[in-house]
Parts: structure tokens; sequence; C-alpha cells
């Protein structure tokens, strides 16, 4: 099989730095494409957790000015990743996270931060690195969204471009003052280029100049050319549907894997369901539940947001309640959403539990001692944490939304009959729709063998990255021998 390269264009990968599904995407395409025959790179802005974890770290290049400030593009390898570094210390090496300053409020730079991550890549694309010229480029998400767009004004040969949308609610729009100060040529701040409403749009730029669009799960892709989904771009989209398509993301089965995971106390598979209860006792045990076996516990890792449809699950307490089930929440977000879990959890100790932060091992804990796995969202365009429960055996109880659809199966009547179920799904996203399904999923859990039978299917799905890497091989070759790359 022959060489072929592709540099991901990124502003975050797991295990560097994460704050959502996007990093892990990052992380561990590469190694998925490896098995194909692809040579990718990715390309990370060099902040403090980035440089510390590089090894065997060359420079391969200088800038002597990038938006502020000289800078230097490393070539490193960390935790297993082949990466191209963009240090430039005035632009990244500051304390907080990747877009927000420490008290919460987005850098105000980021234009800036976020240009210089795709100048850079528009620059690796067109041969800035020796041994390393790409025949795609592949951005992810708003921050890289102008790496398409520098790579078409830029002139000359080029490699194709891949756009990938991880959620579409988060555009990255700014001052259209700012397009001569970007490098942008005059004719580029237009309709047809990187102009949105008077504002520099960088995923519209993306969206309207990449060869290729791709989104995270199909469903996804069908309900972002809708007004609801597409949040002002789908009549873009629907101008270009003919190059988009939804690729449904994987799960690093290593980083979870019941048979090998180290941050639990009993580790299983779909024969030894049986030893998932002293998971369980552990949850319980660790979060101040009632230690009760008999007792239906859903567990929750989420963003504590509208899109992810917790408030709906919080208008449910009083149906957990009398349901005699629990709860094990874990993680961060809306102030109005903490305070109603907190003040639930205070008052019904011992049935609601909730841990506000993120915590990798808790996370794994509520997967493994959960026994069913709430997620509501709103739209969700691919969502990691059901696939996670589908390998753990935790049953997905989700809306029928984005890759939530697409990934899990309803265990409805007929289903049930012919043994294929591995969830449960309701609609519309409504606080009713969800107490449906939060008693269908009752009165599941009152079927111990069906039950059972239902985690062993949800155990067999196919949630690596092997679907995946074999349809982005096929969309970057096809790219790469219309394009001549």
């Amino acid at each position: 099989m022959s060489e072929f390269k592709v540099l991901s264009v990124v502003s975050e990968v797991y295990p560097l730095v994460k704050t959502g599904g996007l990093a892990d995407v990052a992380g561990a395409l590469p190694a998925a494409l490896a098995r194909h025959g692809v040579e990718m790179h990715t390309l990370i802005p060099g902040y403090p957790a980035v440089l510390g974890a590089m090894v065997e770290a060359e420079p391969v290049y200088h800038f002597d000015h990038l938006f502020g400030g000289p800078a230097r593009l490393l070539a490193a390898k960390a935790a297993g990743l082949d990466l191209f570094v963009i240090d430039a210390p005035h632009l990244f090496d500051r304390p907080g996270g990747p877009y927000v300053d420490e008290t919460g409020a987005d850098w105000s730079d980021n234009a800036e931060r976020f240009a210089a991550l795709s100048a850079v890549a528009s620059g690796i694309g067109r041969g800035l690195v020796p041994g390393f010229v790409p025949q795609v480029v592949h951005a992810h998400d708003w921050q890289a969204g102008l790496a398409p767009a520098y790579l078409h004004y830029s002139g000359g040969w080029r490699p194709g471009t891949v756009m990938t949308i991880h959620n579409m609610a988060f555009q990255g729009k700014f001052p259209g003052a700012i397009a001569a100060h970007l490098g942008f040529p005059p004719e580029a701040f237009s309709i047809h280029g990187i102009e949105y409403y008077g504002t520099v749009g960088y995923l519209k730029a993306g969206l309207k100049l990449a060869d290729r669009i791709t989104t995270v799960s199909p469903s996804y892709a069908g309900e972002i050319l809708l007004p609801e989904g597409g949040m002002g771009l789908e009549g873009l989209l629907n101008d270009r549907a003919d190059v988009l398509s939804g690729i449904l993301n994987g799960l690093d089965t290593e980083a979870w894997d019941p048979m090998a995971d180290e941050h639990l106390p009993a580790r299983f598979d779909a024969r030894r369901l049986k030893a998932r209860a002293a998971n369980k006792a552990e949850l319980q045990r660790r979060l101040g539940l009632d230690e009760d076996p008999g007792a239906l516990l859903f567990g929750v890792v989420s963003r504590l947001s509208w899109q992810k449809g917790l408030d709906l699950l919080a208008e449910n307490i009083g149906t957990l309640l009398d349901m005699g089930a629990q709860l094990a929440l874990l993680g961060s977000g809306d102030a109005d959403l903490s305070g109603r879990f907190s003040g639930a959890s205070e008052a019904h100790a011992g049935r609601i539990a909730a841990w506000f932060g993120y915590d990798e091992g808790m996370a794994h804990l509520v997967q493994a001692g959960s026994d069913a796995l709430i997620v509501p969202s709103r739209f969700e365009p691919c969502g990691l944490t059901q696939l996670a429960a589908l390998r753990y055996g935790a049953l997905p109880v989700v809306a029928r939304v984005g890759g939530l659809a697409d990934t899990v199966i309803d265990a409805n009547e007929m289903a049930c009959s012919i043994g294929v179920g591995t969830g449960v799904q309701f609609s519309p996203v409504t606080g009713p729709a969800l107490r449906q399904a939060l008693r269908r999923t009752h009165a599941l859990w009152g079927k111990p063998a069906l039950w059972a039978k239902l985690q062993r299917n949800a155990m067999a799905t196919d949630v690596s990255w092997e679907r995946a890497a074999v349809e982005y091989d096929r969309l970057y070759r096809t790219l790469a021998a219309e394009r001549g790359a």
C-alpha cells in the first residue's frame, strides 16, 4: 500500500489537551488510519501542556512574525502522535484553556490565534516542511476553518482540503475589519469567500472553500441541511450537498476497554456481566448513594448545557424517585443546571448524586457501574459517551437525533422479539418523552434475562474507528486523485 500523507489541523487533541469530543477524534484517528497506509501528522497550537509532553522535538521552520510575534514550528512526538507544534508564546503560552481564560471569558485574540493555526497549515500544505508535503489537509471545526481559505487564495498547486464539522453551534465569527489583518486578498472578503453577514466567518470559510465537507454522523449530515440544524449555514450546505457526507465517529477501544480498564475495581466483558456489580457498588459508595444492587442506577457523563438536554432530566428527578431509581451525574457547565442537580442531590441524598467537574477515572466508573446512561441531547453531531456506554454494557437512553440515532438500536417490542436492541431512543426531545423513555427503561430492567441480552447486544456493537477509517481513507485518496496530488 502506497504511503499517503495527511495533515490534520486541530485546536485540541487527546490526551494532550481536551475540552470535548473533538480532542478524542483527533487523538484516535491517526492510529486508525495508519493501518490503511495513511501517515497523518497533527498540527496543534503550542499550549503549555503540549510543549510539556513533547519528545524528539526539532525546529523545522522559523517565523519572524506570526500574528504579533516570532514563532517556531516544531516537529515532535507525544503520546504516540506525530505532531507539528506552533511554538508561539505570545499566542499560546498562557494559563486557562485553549479558548477561554481562567475566568471563562474568550481570549480577546482568538481571531489571531486560530488564524495562525490555519495559516501555518496552509504553509505546510504547500511544502513548508521538507519531507512532508501532504496530499490532503484535513481541518477540524471553526478553529481550523481558515486553512482551506488560505490554501484557496495561495495560488499555484495545493493539496486537497477536507473540512469537518464537529458542532455547528460553534462557528467562529469575528469583526469584518480584521479581514485585511489576516492576510487575505481584498476579493476574499465576499459572500464567495470568508465573509459572513459582515463578519469573517471561520467555519463558513471552510465550508465554502474546502473540496470536501464531512460531519461526524450520517443523520447529523442530514439535520444540518435544515434550518434548525444548519444554524444559518444551511443554505450554503445545501448548495454544497454534493460534497457533504457524514462519517460516524468511533471510540478509542484501547482507552475504553472494560477488560483492561485500570480505573475499575472489577474488569468484565459480555461473558462476565456479573462482575459489573462490583463496579456499581463502588460507584454508589464513592458518590454516597445507597448501596442497593436492585435499584436501577442511571448515569450521566456530560456537559451541563441546554444542547445536552440536561434541563429535561432535571424536570424528571421525580420520575426517577417514583421508580425507586438512582442517578449518578458527572459533569460541569451551566450554573443554573449545576444548582438544580446540586439541590436534588442534597434533598435526595442516597438516591441522587452529582460530581461537578471532570475526572477521567470517575467517567470510566460511571460507565462501568451504571445500569443505563442518559443522553437527552437536543442535537448531537455524534456523541462519544453513548459509544462508551455500549462498550461497557450501560444501556444508552438517548434522544433520536444525530449520531445518537445512528448508534443506538431502540429496544422496542419488535427489536426485542428478534434480539437486536441495544438501548432506548425517544422523540421528540421533550420532558414528557424523556419521562416515557425512563419508564420504558425501568420496565426492561424488570426483565433480567432480557436486560442481560440487551447488554450483550450493546457490548457486541462495533464502536471502533475501523469503519470510519475505511471511509476517510477512501475520501482522501479519491480527492487526491481528482487533484492529481
